[in-house]
């Protein structure tokens, strides 16, 4: 027979048997539809994870008390270290992969209030000027910080795009005073907008010089100091220096803190990656259940195939014997057979893959989850769905080419 003729009799099998049809592909749908739907979403989570990582600043290193990670952190421990200093980040400014150094202490103001007009849970950074370049900032108007500012403790500071959105809806801000910590402090500049990074604005910030940060916020003491003392940004002078600059920066911190060869470190060096490590470790676990719970569907939908497939050889007994009789070889029978397994597994692969496509299309429309599909998603779903049908229709193909022709007319 030629693909012309398996592929018009495998349709005609299914036109006369269309409900069974549809049952017995359900589960290639289910399978597929949750696989496609899984990819296309988790595609999306790690474009938009990336970008958000990206928008710290590319290849910044920061230099804090503790290390990121998923484990338990020991704040006891932690709160037990010395301090991050003013004087480590200049120490760092002077080695020789890195390009900038931004030293900052970060602090939360419940509301800001201007004009009537309310801002809630405001981050208020103090840095210096080369924050722009370590965090990637842009401004939107006016300008950022100076070294100008820093020198003479200036009362000015940039806002982020929340800020304006809450405080000056219709106006520019620029110019304009606002109170922070009871100290009235004139808007030099805008922030770009830079999104959320998991889940939390990055617009929703005031940056100002840090020794005006340092005068009008106390000093962090206790548990408090672990979170909001100095931690340090630092820019290598490019990619290629990242490594070696983590090196350095660690040779130095250790020196500086006279820890032995045989002590650990007692400060935390962290760098996109290790954000990129604390994301693969929560969505793999996710991943592979939900993958799982997909192939356990694609596992039933087989199991279908090959049930309903040993009853299509049931049934056709006789015309199989007939075939056999006027001429039609084994290997005919197998192709004709295991054809229409995979025709059966290919539908509910392209339905699967449409439905997939479409779920995570809704679901990006409707919540803040980001969906993409590459090409190679649908050819994964459809090819799963005919390796499904290869896998699963050998035996009942297999089992029908091997009747015996005199037997099977015997068949009633």
């Amino acid at each position: 027979m030629t693909i012309k003729d398996l592929i018009s009799s495998s349709f005609n099998i299914l036109r006369t048997h269309r409900l069974r049809s549809f049952l017995t592909i359900l589960g290639i749908v289910i399978g597929v539809m949750t696989i496609i739907a899984i990819l296309s979403l988790v595609q999306g989570l790690n474009r938009s994870v990336e970008e958000q990582i990206q928008s710290l600043g590319s290849n910044t290193i920061f230099v804090q008390r503790f290390s990121w990670g998923t484990g338990r952190m020991d704040i006891q421990e932690i709160a037990k270290r010395k301090e991050i200093t003013i004087d480590d980040a200049w120490a760092i400014a002077r080695l020789p992969a890195v390009d900038k150094v931004a030293p900052q202490r970060n602090a939360n103001i419940s509301s800001l209030n201007y004009q009537g007009r309310t801002a809630k849970q405001v981050e208020v950074t103090g840095s210096t000027p080369d924050l722009q370049y370590t965090t990637n900032y842009s401004i939107e108007s006016g300008r950022f910080i100076n070294q100008e500012d820093y020198n003479r403790k200036g009362q000015v500071c940039c806002v982020g795009g929340y800020i304006v959105d809450n405080l000056f809806p219709t106006e520019d801000p620029v110019g304009k005073y606002i109170n922070i910590n009871g100290k009235r402090t004139l808007i030099i500049g805008v922030l770009g907008r830079k999104g959320s990074f998991f889940g939390q604005s990055q617009d929703n910030v005031i940056i100002i010089p840090l020794s005006t940060f340092n005068k009008i916020f106390p000093k962090p003491i206790g548990m408090q100091a672990v979170f909001s003392g100095i931690s340090i940004q630092v820019l290598p002078k490019s990619a290629k220096h990242l490594e070696p600059a983590i090196d350095q920066i660690r040779e130095l911190m250790r020196r500086r803190r006279g820890l032995g060869y045989d002590k650990p470190d007692d400060f935390g060096i962290n760098t996109q990656e290790s954000l990129r490590e604390i994301y693969k470790n929560i969505s793999n676990i996710a991943f592979i259940v939900m993958i799982g719970v997909a192939a356990i569907s694609l596992l039933v939908g087989g199991i279908g195939i090959m049930n309903i497939m040993l009853v299509a050889v049931s049934e056709r007994t006789r015309e199989i014997g007939l075939r056999k009789a006027v001429g039609a070889s084994t290997r005919n029978i197998l192709y004709q057979f295991l054809f229409e397994a995979v025709m059966l597994s290919i539908i509910g692969g392209i339905i699967g893959t449409l439905l997939g496509v479409g779920i995570g299309k809704i679901v990006s429309a409707v919540s803040p989850l980001s969906a993409a599909v590459p090409v190679w998603t649908v050819f994964l779903g459809i090819g799963f769905s005919a390796a499904v049908g290869i896998f699963f229709g050998i035996y009942p193909a297999n089992r029908a080419a091997q009747l015996n022709p005199i037997d099977a007319l015997r068949y009633e």
